[in-house]
């Protein structure tokens, strides 16, 4: 297979009956349905929790109120069209609104129920990097969207000649799933492994931020678009969220983690689920998903027990750090207010608590010595 084509409808899928279609029209008209032949092709349908098929087929679940559009707050961090910029040395930089599947747990999923409203950060490319170029604190890009792997290289590589170009920018970070959705968008096209090897130097990197969220989107064509990244001088990270029926399994996380260090691609982050409008079934407790993930890395050598347990909060990246029979204990991995980086913060237990505000107020806070 060298071409992957793209369904954007229920109903053209044979594998489901006119009855089950008929019933998650409803879903589809409020959060948008798209995937590769591809990855459809990796479900079992005759079992109805098949993990591949939760990570990308609408279920009435979706309908339950519950969450927001934009949990956190990425708007009031959007400095322009198509630029976020909330901590000092990182920008993202949103360069498509298109993704090769629209993932159910999507955070950003506002995006594609209204891509007209979204389609101004495309346009607005030579402010954003106008915008970068007047920042010298912004030291690495993380571009996303969508997902930037949707563009043609043609496109693409514009961009990040443009981002290399300016001295202050050490690294580029690419967000894709394209690995799991579509890894011959990757293997098909020597343009793309070309542009990498040109822009990926040994003085600053090109980092490919995959997302494989269950070990059986590890296929042999995936790992072979991994391969040719690597070879190309990318260096592959992973990031997941930790999502009900899917991964929340020990030995299933586990495997994920041990498989993608075998292959090498360094685990960065397992994301606690974010409050998102239709996300509530996929959503695991933060202390639950603490014990699957301490338990998953057991098993696992110490490049795959890298992987840092995080929460994407509007006040900034928090790490979950431990749990015991009384306290939550969490720190700020980063912050919108740089001054809280470091800061220690621990909570009453809640076996219930999904997000921070469910923990209610600290019972203790505490900065490191090189903070105070």
């Amino acid at each position: 297979m060298t071409h992957t084509r793209y369904i954007t409808k229920i109903d053209d899928i044979k594998e489901i009956s006119e009855d089950d279609a008929e019933k998650l029209r409803q879903v589809e008209e409020m959060f948008p349905f798209r995937a590769s032949e591809y990855y459809l092709s990796l479900i079992d349908w005759a079992d109805i929790n098949d993990p591949i098929r939760r990570i990308i087929f609408p279920e009435q679940d979706e309908l339950d109120k519950w969450g927001e559009l934009d949990p956190s707050t990425e708007s009031s961090n959007t400095v322009l069209p198509g630029v976020q910029h909330k901590y000092g040395p990182t920008a993202l930089l949103l360069v498509s609104e298109v993704c090769g599947g629209i993932c159910r747990f999507c955070f950003r999923k506002r995006i594609f129920m209204d891509a007209e409203s979204e389609s101004e950060m495309i346009k607005n490319l030579p402010e954003n990097i106008e915008y970068i170029k007047n920042h010298p604190e912004i030291s690495n890009i993380l571009m996303t969207g969508g997902d930037p792997l949707m563009l043609a290289t043609s496109k693409l590589e514009p961009i990040i000649q443009q981002l290399r170009e300016i001295e202050h920018v050490k690294i580029i970070r690419i967000g894709s799933k394209m690995p799991a959705y579509d890894p011959y968008r990757i293997t098909g096209d020597p343009a793309l492994l070309e542009m990498i090897e040109k822009y990926s130097t040994k003085d600053k990197r090109i980092y490919i931020m995959t997302q494989f969220n269950h070990p059986r989107e590890l296929t042999e064509a995936a790992v072979e678009a991994i391969d040719l990244l690597t070879k190309a001088g990318a260096k592959p990270t992973n990031q997941t969220p930790i999502l009900r029926g899917i991964n929340d399994d020990p030995d299933v996380l586990g495997e994920l983690l041990s498989k993608l260090a075998a292959i090498g691609v360094s685990p960065y982050y397992i994301f606690q689920c974010r409050p998102t409008t239709g996300n509530q079934h996929f959503s695991v407790p933060v202390e639950e998903a603490y014990r699957i993930i301490e338990q998953a890395k057991i098993n696992c050598s110490g490049l795959a027990k890298r992987v840092k347990y995080v929460m994407s909060h509007k006040s900034g990246k928090i790490e979950i750090i431990a749990t015991d029979n009384k306290y939550t204990y969490m720190k700020y991995h980063q912050a919108e207010n740089k001054n809280n980086i470091g800061k220690l913060m621990v909570f009453n237990k809640n076996p219930d608590a999904k997000w921070l505000e469910d923990y209610g107020d600290p019972v203790s806070e505490s900065m490191p010595d090189y903070q105070k």
